[in-house]
């Protein structure tokens, strides 16, 4: 047998102290409104399915708040990954959207709710598919726009950025050795940009979704939500569920450190020559 070292325990070492510091804090504070006991928050966890305050189960919530961060984010990855590689590669499409695209960089995400209540109400994708009935409609409805529109706005700046970066970090070289030997401009962005752009780009999209995530709670804080996990905690902060509040943030955590894992497996398994090259 495999013997199993220190390497194996160390991941764990940080969690399991904080763990006993919030079971000691718990007992010796002995007031779940400030700070609920460690069992609490761990029934909720490993039961999912169950019913809190009227509002529909913690899975259900995570689900619907997934739903719209995979909506906005996928709608950012559509528009600034073909956006970026056009600005990293051609110089004057770089100068036309640049300095215009440069204003709304370091806006907050936060700081588009009033336009985006103005713009969107409470409007939906039920909305936009002219849906009123239905079970289609029940999904889409929970798509608000206003919610999707910033999630859109966190993650399509660090997608671009990366994908501009991915693009102009390609080595001279590779693009005129590719022309000498014949290829067009269509083989050159198949054969030789996207591939060589691809890790920069990965990570870009990587960088993306956490952003988008972390909007969530925002986002669903917005009116017209009535749904969600970011609401789920609202709601439960003003009944004083403490424990229904921070078993949503472990949720949000969990889910978002999921997704980041599927990123870094994808670019150690499709991209381990760039980590052996340098």
């Amino acid at each position: 047998m495999k013997k199993i070292g220190i390497s194996f325990f160390l991941p764990i070492v940080i969690p399991v102290l904080f763990i006993i510091l919030w079971h000691e804090l718990a007992l010796s504070i002995d007031n779940k409104v400030i700070l609920p006991q460690v069992k609490d928050v761990l029934s909720l966890l490993l039961h999912p399915g169950q019913e809190l305050i009227s509002m529909g189960s913690l899975l259900s919530n995570v689900l619907v708040s997934l739903a719209r961060v995979l909506t906005g984010y996928l709608l950012a990855v559509i528009i600034a990954i073909p956006l970026g590689i056009l600005m990293g590669y051609y110089t004057k499409i770089f100068k036309l959207f640049n300095n215009f695209l440069g204003l709304f960089r370091p806006i907050p995400p936060l700081a588009w709710v009033p336009l985006v209540l103005a713009w969107f109400g409470v409007s939906s994708m039920a909305t936009l598919c002219a849906l009123e009935k239905g079970q289609l409609y029940i999904y889409l409805n929970n798509l608000k726009l206003s919610m999707v529109f910033i999630i859109f706005i966190g993650s399509f700046f660090p997608v671009l950025t990366s994908s501009i970066y991915g693009v102009t970090t390609v080595r001279k070289t590779l693009l005129d050795s590719a022309q000498v030997l014949g290829a067009n401009q269509l083989d050159i962005f198949r054969k030789v940009l996207l591939p060589a752009a691809a890790p920069s780009v990965v990570n870009g999209m990587r960088i993306g979704l956490g952003v988008g995530w972390m909007c969530l709670v925002s986002a669903e804080m917005l009116p017209g939500s009535i749904s969600g996990v970011g609401y789920l905690i609202t709601h439960a902060y003003t009944l004083a569920r403490t424990d229904i509040v921070i078993a949503g943030m472990i949720s949000i955590g969990a889910v978002g450190a999921a997704l980041d894992y599927l990123f870094r497996n994808l670019e150690e398994k499709r991209f381990k020559w760039q980590y052996l090259s340098r």
